[in-house]
């Protein structure tokens, strides 16, 4: 398909955000405009739709690019002047942006639409969080959250001559050389413990600076403030901690049995840190691809059966070059999509070495892209600002979808079945991990003066509360009790994790309704997706015909589900 950015009707096509003072004319217009009826009110809606998509996409490239190249100063210098000169400058006025909306005698006239609804509720949410001390707190949480980024992107090791990434090293844990497998855990763990104290105290200011921001704006802690900030009107902390119980009680013992079963398979009593990837049964890694483009075009070919539309997004998205896919020193780790709101065509990041864990990045990153290409045609910018428990529903849930036709990588039967049964465990083994990191967080704000040991001791009691206790840490006790450092959603977007949990639920009923019908199925998924956020959660999980539920009676009904289909493979 052949998408050019829709013409502006507002901004300058010529601007180049390269200072406050560039755009700083268009707040000013957008404030001193008389309002003197439905169809002017609306005018002024869309044209500042229209600033807020060009000033958030051009904060994407500075952040995309910085990611790709973490040791380009001019990249990172470029990132840092919008968040630490322009963002800080944009603050109140937006503020007052806000505030002159929701002041207007017109805004009844669109209540009754949900989408505006929904649109007015963020903006009052951010109304009474916004305080002027917290402006210049979030440009330093903004350029100081990326240290992390910098930090772990600069992590290599030597192996056999050449410096390779962590991720290309953690391919090595899946060999079957048990010494080889050592060896390169040894090398990571070294180099790990290099940036050790250098994570802890970046996470310590991060801790104390988010702390500042949430008193500022009148709440106990930066949790309370964080649930108000992220839109989570339709669940409580409350129901997080019912969740994490239920994750304990259901989902731990099934990872404990099927650990159990590895170990019997390998003749040991407890794993070694390097044993966890490892296949059982003696079979090498799975490698469903060589090269980034080779993953690419399979995906294009596994999506292409899903839904034809799926498979031009993504190759649409090629030939427009919002594509960087395989893993390269000085390149930030991780994978994201990046929704571009004003183009419409979002952009995907991540790190591929040829493992099976790549081909689900890259297909949980489609499903990410799809939902911006079915939403892009929304009336305003604040309506496909999606909450994360709505984005990671359409990742996660192409996950599930795509197995179906995995056999496009896979010729032979046992890897294909291998591949698959990964998956599934995969997704039990999250879970405890999707718990532990999500209480961690609630522990490190509700005790924000804590100290460096105690965060270490808390994190091993969980450890032990979210674990098998079945492997031997013995002489890497450090690099357990550190391993939260690996997370970069408690770095970069805290309070942020949980919900892969949730959608994760909503994703398996996603598949499991496809067995029963799937072109049904896929129908339902992308009327949801369209709706972007002008729907309320719930509504828009009904919409995908499936429950917004976290219960343990709902996970457990899922758990047994995952199980048969376990027991098939």
């Amino acid at each position: 398909m052949k998408i050019e950015k829709p013409p502006r009707k507002f901004l300058s096509n010529h601007i180049e955000v390269d200072s406050w003072e560039v755009i700083k004319p268009y707040f000013d217009d957008l404030l001193n405009r008389s309002i003197e009826n439905k169809i002017e009110f609306e005018k002024w809606l869309s044209d500042r739709s229209e600033l807020d998509a060009v000033l958030e996409e051009d904060l994407a490239w500075r952040y995309i690019r910085m990611t790709i190249d973490t040791k380009n100063e001019a990249f990172s210098e470029a990132y840092s002047l919008f968040v630490t000169k322009i963002q800080p400058e944009l603050a109140p006025l937006d503020d007052q942006l806000n505030r002159k909306l929701m002041q207007s005698q017109f805004i009844n006239d669109f209540k009754s639409n949900d989408a505006y609804r929904i649109y007015f509720r963020s903006v009052e949410t951010q109304l009474n969080l916004y305080r002027e001390e917290n402006v210049a707190i979030e440009a330093f949480l903004n350029e100081k959250s990326q240290e992390f980024g910098a930090i772990t992107g600069a992590q290599t090791i030597e192996h056999e001559g050449q410096q390779i990434t962590m991720q290309k090293a953690a391919q090595f844990l899946k060999e079957q050389d048990e010494n080889l497998r050592k060896q390169i855990f040894d090398k990571i763990s070294n180099r790990r413990r290099l940036d050790v104290e250098a994570l802890d105290k970046l996470y310590s200011e991060l801790i104390q600076k988010r702390h500042e921001l949430a008193v500022n704006a009148g709440f106990e802690n930066f949790r309370d403030y964080k649930f108000h900030a992220l839109g989570r009107f339709d669940y409580t902390k409350e129901d997080c901690f019912n969740f994490h119980e239920a994750i304990k009680t259901l989902i731990v013992p099934l990872v404990k049995d099927i650990q159990k079963k590895k170990l019997d398979k390998l003749g040991k009593e407890k794993f070694k840190p390097w044993d966890a990837e490892v296949d059982p049964e003696g079979k090498a890694p799975l490698k469903p691809f060589k090269t980034g483009k080779e993953m690419l075009d399979g995906t294009v070919a596994i999506l292409g059966k899903i839904d034809p539309y799926f498979s031009e997004c993504i190759h649409t998205m090629n030939e427009m070059g919002h594509l960087d896919l395989d893993s390269k020193t000085g390149k930030a780790p991780g994978g994201y999509n990046y929704p571009l709101y004003e183009i419409g065509v979002p952009f995907i990041f991540m790190n591929a070495v040829g493992a099976q864990r790549d081909l689900v990045t890259m297909v949980h990153e489609a499903g990410h892209a799809v939902h911006s290409f079915l939403s892009r045609d929304l009336a305003l910018t604040g309506f496909k600002n999606l909450p994360s428990e709505v984005a990671e529903l359409a990742s996660m849930s192409m996950e599930m979808l795509t197995m179906k036709y995995w056999d496009l990588f896979y010729s032979n039967p046992d890897d294909l079945i291998r591949a698959k049964r990964e998956q599934l465990e995969g997704i039990l083994k999250i879970l405890p991990w999707i718990a532990q990191i999500d209480a961690f967080q609630h522990w490190v704000y509700e005790n924000v003066n804590h100290t460096i040991e105690e965060r270490y001791a808390y994190w091993r009691k969980l450890s032990s509360e979210y674990g098998t206790g079945l492997t031997d840490w013995t002489g890497y006790e450090d690099m357990l009790e550190t391993s939260w450092q690996r997370q970069m959603h408690l770095f970069e977007v805290p309070f942020y994790y949980i919900e892969y949990g949730i959608a994760q639920l909503g994703a398996l009923g996603v598949w499991k309704n496809s067995m029963d019908g799937f072109e049904k199925a896929i129908e339902n998924y992308k009327e949801a997706l369209k709706l972007g956020y002008t729907k309320s959660i719930p509504e828009i999980y009904e919409t995908a015909n499936v429950k917004f539920d976290f219960s343990e009676s709902y996970l457990k009904s899922l758990t047994d589900f995952i199980k048969l289909e376990l027991a098939k493979l």
